[in-house]
């Protein structure tokens, strides 16, 4: 087990480096903010961290990208309106979100874009509220760019003491976000299924 994420942590480091990384980091961000169930976050870390002299310019990218791919959701649930939530979310969560919105408007957008809440759901909602479009760009442009702008900054500024850092704990990390990854899936798959199940009977 060792030994296969050691050599997970070589594959990653060096796909990092790799002619495609940045691109495949660009559209990871974009597509999560309408449907991918993985942020972008740890592919930043990684790609980075490689390319630290850019890293400030990579976390401004990937904000922009993850930013747009908002707006796509958010022009989504304009177009088609509560229906999509429903088949993409499920009601607890769509729920959650209309709470968050009847109680701070525009403001949950802002709390959604920098945490990790799922991003998706909230770019999607706003659309479903007609939410002002200039406003939501700029909640979400405010969060994103605070958040993956902060990892741009900290690599660019520590990427030596945060590379040690990730090499000692990789093992961990890996775990962990295999983990995380391997239930999002899962949830996924099961409210899909159930989803398809009631609509049969």
């Amino acid at each position: 087990m060792r030994e296969f994420l050691h050599d997970l942590s070589d594959w990653l480091l060096g796909f990092a480096d790799s002619d495609w990384a940045i691109a495949v980091l660009l559209v990871s961000s974009f597509t999560e903010s309408i449907f991918f169930p993985i942020p972008p976050d740890p592919l930043l870390l990684a790609v980075a961290i490689v390319q630290q002299p850019i890293a400030a310019l990579l976390g401004v990218l990937v904000a922009v990208a993850s930013v747009a791919g908002a707006v796509v959701g958010h022009a989504l649930g304009m177009r088609l309106g509560r229906p999509v939530l429903a088949r993409m979310f499920s009601e607890s969560r769509v729920a959650y979100v209309d709470r968050l919105f009847e109680r701070f408007g525009v403001w949950a957008i802002l709390i959604a874009a920098f945490t990790p809440v799922p991003y998706k759901v909230f770019a999607i909602a706003a659309g479903v509220w007609h939410m002002d479009r200039r406003k939501f760009i700029i909640a979400s442009a405010i969060g994103r760019g605070a958040r993956f702008g902060t990892i741009g900054v900290l690599i660019f500024l520590f990427g030596e003491e945060i590379e040690a850092f990730l090499t000692e704990n990789f093992e961990w990390l890996t775990i962990g976000i295999t983990v995380v990854a391997l239930a999002v899936g899962a949830g996924w798959y099961i409210i899909h299924r159930r989803r398809r199940h009631e609509a049969v009977c």
